[in-house]
This record gives C-alpha cells, structure tokens and sequence, in this order.
C-alpha cells in the first residue's frame, strides 16, 4: 500500500496535459483491442449478439458504482429523451460492430473519425448553434477526407463503409441528445441510464439470432465487454483532467494501434488513402474542437463581463 500512495503521489505531480495524453493513449490502446476482438468474436458470434455481450459486460462491470449511487441518480424529467439516446446510440453500435467485423481495421477507425464531423453539422442545423465560417471549412475538408478513403468512381463502395458511417451519423444524434440532456440533468444520471437501457433493448435481437458461444468466443466477448468499458472510462478521465484540444491530438493514436493490429494479426496492410484520408478527417476534427474550446471561453468572458457590469451599476 504504500508503494502505492507514493505512486498516486508522483502520478498527480505530473502535468494535467501530461496525464491526460496518457489516458487517451491508454484509451487508444483499449479502443484498438475492442476493435480486434470484435473481429474476432465475430467469426462465430452474430452482430446482435456480440453488442448484447459488449453491454451485458459493461453493465456487470458497472453493477458496483450503480449501487454505490442507487436510486438518487434515477431521478429525472426527461426518461424519454434518455431512452431514445440510448437506442440510438444501440443501432450506432449495431452498425460499426457490423462494419468493425468485416472491414479493414485501419479503414474503419478512420471512418468512425466521422462521427464528430455529423455531430457539429447537426448541431448547427438541429440545434440552432452558431457555426462560423472557419469550421464550416473544416467541416468540408473532414469530408474530403471521407471522399478520399472510399474514392468513389475509382473503387466499389462497400455495405461496411457505409455501416460505418451510418453508426457515425447516430454516435452524432447521441451526442446531439447529450447536449440537450446536460442543461438539466447530471452526469451521473445520464451514464445510468445509458447503461440500465442498452442491456435489455441489445438482449431482443440477439435472440432471434443467439448462438451458444464456445470457450474461444466467450473469451472475446468478454474481452470486447471490458475493452468497450475501459475505453471509454480513460477516454473520459482524459477530458477530466486538462483541456480537450490539449489531449485530442493524442487519439490519432488510435488509427496508429489498429493499423499495426491490422498488420499483423489479420494481415491487412492500409494502403496510403486511408492514411490520407483518416488524417485530414482527424485534423479537421481536432481543429473544429479547438473552435469550439475557444468560443466557449468567449461567452464566458462575455458572461463574467456582463455579470460584473452589472454588479458594479
């Protein structure tokens, strides 16, 4: 134990930017091993079911922290919109686990770079919020990027691609959603019920086509399921501890890790389009993040401003 304190101690003397990049490589790392066992647990295990396990793990993993809360983060006005997040982001599952289990893995990852991209475009027109010129730009070049990694006209468009930019499009609207639920309801809750809901809504279709996984399949199932939750839980403490635009850069990563899994597990080698393509959708992403971080900071200034003002009339 002591060794321990004095670990934690070293570990929070480092730089907030410091241990946010950490995290988010630890994250990239989990992401990339959630990516190889999908594919893995899909040569026996169907679509539905692998998402069924993938939230059944997570849930089982969670059950401590749910008790912990207990009924107090249940409290809500807004079941429905929460309900209706958490079946999006089901079918958003359902389609890039449907894609992660065919496509290149390297070419996948950087299609799912997407998501942020449809996040800020549906933001702008759904929700109202003001998109300036500049992350218009970025916007157009992100999907440039797109155009290059699928090339159409100079190469068939696959059903996968297209499951995984369709999963981006509902990753977006449940972004979209989070946005409208954080006015009024907290974290806490809004992690609770994403993880009570998906379970059950993912437990309906695996059964129309559930098969009895063997010792090989469980293990990747199960290996998906903690991949998936540790993921997110470092990719969140990562945002948790220093600035998004600050560790951002670092998710790049993540295409790095699947395109050397890529390599040498499954014997795909990603040909130079989709590191093009990947890298000016990540850039554009990464840069409309930084806008968004500044504009922030402005209306808060704005903010601190008017409410002096006014302190001093």
């Amino acid at each position: 134990m002591p060794q321990l304190e004095i670990i934690k101690e070293k570990w929070l003397t480092l730089p907030g930017t410091m241990r946010g990049a950490i995290w988010m490589l630890a994250s990239g790392v989990l992401f990339s091993g959630l990516g190889m066992s999908i594919r893995m647990a899909s040569r026996e295990i169907p679509t539905f079911e692998v998402v069924f396990f993938r939230n059944f793990i997570n849930l089982v993993i969670m059950l401590p922290w749910l008790f912990k809360i207990g009924l107090a983060g249940l409290r809500t006005e807004r079941l429905g919109l929460h309900f209706v997040r958490s079946t999006n982001g089901l079918i958003s599952m359902f389609f890039w686990f449907a894609g992660f289990a065919v496509l290149p893995l390297a070419e996948a990852t950087s299609l799912g770079f997407t998501a942020p991209l449809f996040a800020t475009l549906g933001a702008a027109l759904i929700l109202g919020e003001v998109v300036r010129l500049r992350r218009w730009i970025a916007l157009l070049i992100g999907f440039i990027g797109t155009l290059i990694i699928l090339r159409p006209g100079l190469q068939i468009i696959t059903p996968e691609s297209l499951y995984i930019l369709t999963g981006a499009v509902f990753v977006a609207s449940t972004i979209l959603m989070l946005k409208v639920l954080s006015r009024t309801e907290s974290p806490t809750t809004m992690v609770l019920f994403m993880a009570l809901f998906l379970t059950p809504l993912s437990f309906i279709p695996a059964l129309f086509v559930w098969v009895w996984p063997s010792p090989e399949a469980w293990f990747w199932l199960i290996c998906v399921g903690a991949a998936a939750t540790g993921g997110h839980l470092l990719f969140n403490r990562a945002f948790a501890v220093t600035d998004v635009t600050a560790v951002l850069p670092f998710d790049y990563c993540r295409l790095i890790f699947m395109a050397i899994i890529s390599i040498y597990v499954f014997n795909e080698v990603p040909d130079i389009w989709t590191w093009i393509g990947g890298s000016v959708i990540f850039g554009s992403t990464v840069y409309i993040a930084h806008r968004e971080a500044k504009s922030s900071r402005d209306a808060e200034k704005v903010a601190t401003t008017k409410s002096s003002a006014e302190e001093m009339r």
